[in-house]
């Protein structure tokens, strides 16, 4: 994809900066990506709350990652990623997969230093809403909202449609500033808040869509890579 076609992803209605691409993947290479990630070592996955996930490439520390293999189907489709450019002359080195339920989501939050600034992410199986947050100490609210808001309601900026196969890249601001989550809904009304439902042909003429299971291969890049022996301090 030539970088004149990328910008034309380009969501337009939000700040810098959010790229989308629907359809990125077929439905046979969906079914793939499904079938591996369901088809891992129990072992692998780790059970949340709210959710439950599996670590492909090591578990990001403050100290540094220390690096794992990472199997074949998932580096395959790290390499289609990191071939659009967004992450410039880094090279993806971590997955993350969640697995969301229908209700399920995940509370705002932001990914931090230990990433690139750059996230991109693969949505299978279901769609979903992710939503963009003021950050807690915004200028843009009162004083008072700032220090006893407890919902995250007055803060809401705007929200991104993920579709199954699509992709998705959050960079510049929209990563280092603003907090994203997914609300824990069943169904999502689809109104004018979604910035990018010109976009997504599936919901055009939709006024709600349900969710059904969905899982999520966020691919990333982490600076920071150790060696096992400098963790553990073996010499």
């Amino acid at each position: 994809m030539m970088r004149s076609e990328l910008e034309k992803m380009k969501v337009t209605q939000t700040p810098p900066s959010i790229y989308y691409i629907p359809n990125f993947i077929s439905k046979e290479e969906e079914q793939y990506l499904l079938h591996h990630v369901t088809s891992a070592p129990k072992p692998k996955w780790t059970q949340l709350s709210n959710r439950r996930l599996q670590n492909w490439g090591g578990l990001p520390h403050p100290k540094g990652m220390v690096a794992e293999e990472i199997p074949q189907w998932l580096k395959l489709y790290m390499e289609k990623v990191a071939a659009l450019g967004f992450f410039g002359d880094k090279t993806p080195n971590h997955v993350l997969v969640n697995e969301y339920l229908a209700g399920q989501g995940i509370m705002p939050h932001e990914d931090g230093p230990l990433y690139h600034p750059v996230v991109s992410t693969i949505s299978l199986g279901s769609h979903t809403l992710l939503e963009f947050y003021q950050p807690l100490n915004s200028e843009d609210l009162p004083c008072d909202k700032q220090k006893e808001q407890t919902s995250f309601e007055d803060r809401f900026l705007t929200s991104i449609l993920l579709e199954p196969r699509s992709l998705v890249f959050v960079c510049d601001e929209m990563y280092k500033t603003y907090l994203h989550g997914i609300s824990e809904r069943t169904v999502d009304k689809i109104t004018d808040s979604i910035a990018n439902i010109e976009m997504c042909e599936t919901a055009r003429e939709a006024e709600e869509l349900t969710r059904t299971t969905r899982v999520s291969l966020t691919i990333r890049h982490v600076p920071k890579v150790l060696k096992a022996k400098f963790l553990f301090g073996k010499k």
